[in-house]
């Protein structure tokens, strides 16, 4: 993963989470709410916040074999030794929403998933195959891993631009901005219904590029980058999603454009054609069709 200078978490510490429900919301997108086990460990940050998740897909044994700091190179190659059949799947993901806990609710933690694939007919990819087919009381763990979006403080005027990996994270800087904030979102998705809608400051003008199945995801994102008319300064940008999308929309802003590289906020999630590792065990059961 490419990414800027980061807003490190409150904590790093591995926390349970037990799944709630899920919900379908769009033909790419389904929604998994976490809470219960040790949710009250879990300190919001609000904007871009983004964690390690790992998923049971060798059961709970495999859960109870994380260490510590999984997200570190040391814990990492801990990990690794967990064998192959119980090592969860480790992904990034941002925090959707946050709801604190109440006398009358406890607290909630969405997760949103672009589906890649379909479980049903075996061409998802573990994690995709996992949101599909989740039940509630399974377990989880997750690290919190902080901020990319880090702006200088008392920047109210933003450039957001992703495709629809970075759908959650422009959402929620969106709703964590200041009311009066102004600016601009660019996102990319595959389908006019992927484009989930989502509170925003009024100032902030909000750009879907539906992409076309000829055209290489956030190619339109970046094109549209390039002729958008930049916010009055001082702003702040932030790049997501597909690397080559993160890492060109940087090298735009400030290469050609003359943007402080110190206003820019990128971070590359995922890149064309490279698979994130997976247990072989965890393909091969992603790849079986639904009964």
């Amino acid at each position: 993963m490419a990414y800027s200078k980061l807003v490190k978490p409150l904590s790093a510490e591995l926390i349970q989470l037990t799944v709630l429900r899920r919900e379908r919301l769009a033909p790419h997108w389904i929604r998994v709410t976490l809470g219960g086990g040790e949710i009250e460990r879990f300190r919001p940050m609000g904007y871009d916040q983004w964690f390690r998740l790992f998923l049971p897909i060798g059961g709970d044994a495999g859960l109870d074999r994380v260490p510590a700091k999984a997200n570190r190179l040391f814990g990492y190659l801990k990990f690794l030794r967990i064998p192959d059949g119980e090592r969860p799947v480790m992904r990034n993901y941002s925090v959707r929403a946050f709801r604190p806990g109440t006398t009358d609710a406890a607290a909630e933690l969405d997760v949103d998933f672009v589906l890649h694939g379909s479980a049903a007919e075996g061409t998802a990819g573990p994690a995709s195959r996992w949101a599909e087919t989740c039940e509630p009381g399974e377990h989880v763990l997750i690290i919190d891993e902080g901020l990319t979006f880090n702006p200088e403080r008392g920047t109210e005027r933003v450039l957001l631009v992703g495709d629809e990996t970075a759908l959650p994270a422009i959402s929620s800087i969106c709703e964590s901005l200041p009311a009066h904030a102004t600016g601009r979102a660019i996102i990319e998705v595959p389908s006019e219904a992927d484009a989930l809608d989502f509170a925003h400051p009024a100032g902030i003008q909000v750009e879907w590029i539906v992409r076309p199945h000829t055209e290489a995801p956030g190619a339109l994102a970046l094109a549209a980058l390039r002729d958008v008319e930049l916010p009055a300064a001082p702003f702040h940008s932030y790049a997501a999603g597909e690397q080559a999308l993160a890492s060109g929309a940087r090298k735009l802003l400030v290469g050609e454009r003359g943007v402080d590289k110190n206003t820019v906020s990128f971070c590359g999630y995922w890149r064309i054609g490279a698979a994130s590792p997976t247990s072989k065990a965890a393909r091969e059961a992603a790849a079986e069709p639904l009964a």
